[in-house]
């Protein structure tokens, strides 16, 4: 054992003193050219799937696309190189980290790196993190991460001018300029999937989709235009309104709505009524809980930021409850704010490791309220994956076997889908419980269930969420929108189940509308064509 170690120590001070030396044009070319080879295989996937590659135009074009990504990444590897190598070293290692761990997600999960993913991912916190690690994840970070890293390391760079450094690089790029001036006709393959390719293209895909993303929370961090003042109708009558938000459920999987498996067992028994064609305004959470909660369209990344609904209320001397086992929520003014982690403390059983925790104490809280008006916003966890198999207790496992695999490409789809439908069984027996409570409070009492976007299940290949919206698929769109009413509450605004179906189409938009009509508040905020409850407007427009 002695002599193996003895034999292994020249060998490791061998490595440890390894160095390559080399120019710093050939180290910037190396590393545009490696970040092709290494990081960049599926975006030619990709462009190959899109056009005739075997083709001498299809072959040129795939040619072209790789030079244009030598290009931009040489140019900016020569610019750090000019401010400082050490700096341009620095960010080729950082990149090949990053790069790892991207590719990692966009050959499992189909992923493109966005605007709207990357908002995915800024919005993740840790134990949701926790739940994409797998052993594959940890092996691309050591090979496409951690060991280009020790070899970038080991570079040495000979030491050059600026001056020249700039004008070889000005040579080599101008050569460069000529061949895509003379592919002048690919280029317009190019521009049209410019937004699809520009996604993908590492690093330069998650770099700029970051920027884009933090200039829009900057604006958006930026202060809120207060709404209109509103009045309310008088009645004496107590009325409490809990809104759940759900996340990634998708309207598909709601029996409910029509889907083959009895997944809404519960709610089909107690008079939920269920509105069809139902869309969210975006594909990721950050962006659905701001078109949720405002009053207008948000949608625009060039929209202006209002006031949100629970804010609204409170102002108005509605008592605001907001409980979260998620986030992403706007910047809000309530009376109270409490994460799953607070309720934890008071908590005592297996359930409040689900979701249930957000229903603890939530009557009393409700009946030790001095205002008439007292309006809850849940945002539970529900479907939200890749480990659906954790997001319920095991006693709702109704559908069998099920895939326990973050990396769902590895399950079956017999699996998933269980794994999925069972996480919209225990979405039931929540909700059913939440209408429990308000039914016990014998006043003037409703539940609206809307989710904040759907979910791909290995459709077209892709799974979770977070697709760009123009090409996302339906299922990542179409959401479940679920109302519940008291008898007393139906008494005061004079209007039954079947009333509120009359709209043939529904959205995000009709929430903040709909729980204004509820609490019969009017302003210039309010549109009373997106009150659900305003049964002469919605019977007019069904005549």
């Amino acid at each position: 054992m002695i002599k193996l170690f003895n034999s292994f120590v020249p060998f490791r001070n061998y490595m440890l003193q390894l160095r390559w030396q080399t120019s710093a044009i050939k180290f910037i070319m190396l590393m545009s050219l490696g970040n092709i080879i290494l990081y960049n295989s599926h975006v030619f996937l990709f462009s190959a799937s899109n056009l005739d590659y075997l083709s001498l135009n299809g072959m040129l074009t795939l040619a072209t696309l790789a030079v244009v990504i030598f290009i931009v990444t040489t140019l900016f590897l020569v610019l750090l190189s000019i401010i400082s190598i050490h700096l341009a070293k620095l960010f080729c290692m950082l990149s090949a980290v990053f790069n790892s761990i991207a590719l990692y997600f966009v050959l499992t999960y189909q992923v493109v790196l966005d605007k709207t993913m990357i908002g995915n991912v800024f919005n993740t916190n840790l134990s949701e993190a926790s739940s994409y690690l797998h052993p594959k994840l940890i092996l691309y970070l050591l090979l496409l991460g951690i060991l280009p890293c020790w070899f970038i390391y080991k570079i040495r760079i000979n030491k050059i001018s600026r001056k020249s450094l700039f004008l070889q690089s000005l040579i080599f790029i101008l050569i460069m300029i000529v061949w895509a001036y003379l592919n002048a006709s690919r280029s317009l393959w190019i521009d049209k999937y410019s937004s699809r390719l520009g996604s993908r293209i590492m690093p330069w895909s998650y770099i700029g989709n970051t920027w884009k993303h933090q200039s829009m929370n900057l604006k958006f961090s930026s202060e809120q235009i207060l709404l209109p003042p509103a009045t309310f109708t008088a009645d004496n009558e107590k009325t409490v309104i809990i809104l759940v938000i759900g996340e990634a459920a998708r309207a598909k999987n709601f029996s409910l709505l029509g889907y083959g498996r009895p997944t809404n067992p519960l709610l089909a028994k107690i008079g939920v009524v269920a509105l069809r064609n139902t869309i969210s305004c975006s594909t990721y959470t950050t962006l659905s809980l701001r078109c949720i909660l405002s009053h207008t369209d948000v949608s625009s990344a060039f929209s202006k930021q209002y006031e949100p609904l629970p804010s609204y209320l409170y102002r108005h001397g509605v008592d605001v409850i907001w409980r979260t086992n998620n986030w992403s929520e706007p910047p809000l003014k309530i009376n109270s704010y409490q994460r799953n982690s607070d309720l934890e403390q008071d908590c005592k059983g297996d359930y409040c490791k689900y979701d249930e925790v957000l229903l603890s104490g939530l009557g009393e809280r409700i009946r030790a309220s001095k205002q008439q008006k007292l309006f809850a916003v849940i945002h539970h966890w529900g479907s939200h994956g890749p480990s659906y198999y954790t997001r319920y207790p095991k006693k709702f496992e109704v559908y069998k076997p099920v895939c326990k695999s973050v990396e769902l490409n590895q399950c079956t789809d017999n699996e998933l889908i269980n794994a999925y439908d069972n996480t919209i069984v225990y979405t039931d027996y929540f909700l059913a419980r939440t209408i429990d409570i308000l039914q016990e409070l014998k006043t003037s009492t409703m539940l609206i269930y809307i989710s904040d976007h759907g979910q791909s299940l290995g459709e077209y290949g892709l799974y979770l969420h977070g697709a760009p919206y123009t090409i996302a698929p339906d299922v990542q769109k179409d959401i479940p929108f679920l109302v519940w009413m008291s008898p007393e509450f139906m008494k005061i605004k004079g209007i039954n189940s079947d009333q509120i179906k009359q709209s043939q189409s529904h959205s995000h938009q009709n929430i903040f509308h709909s729980v204004m009509g509820a609490f019969n508040m009017h302003s210039d905020a309010y549109n009373d064509q997106l009150d659900i409850f305003n049964v002469m407007v919605e019977s007019f427009s069904a005549e």
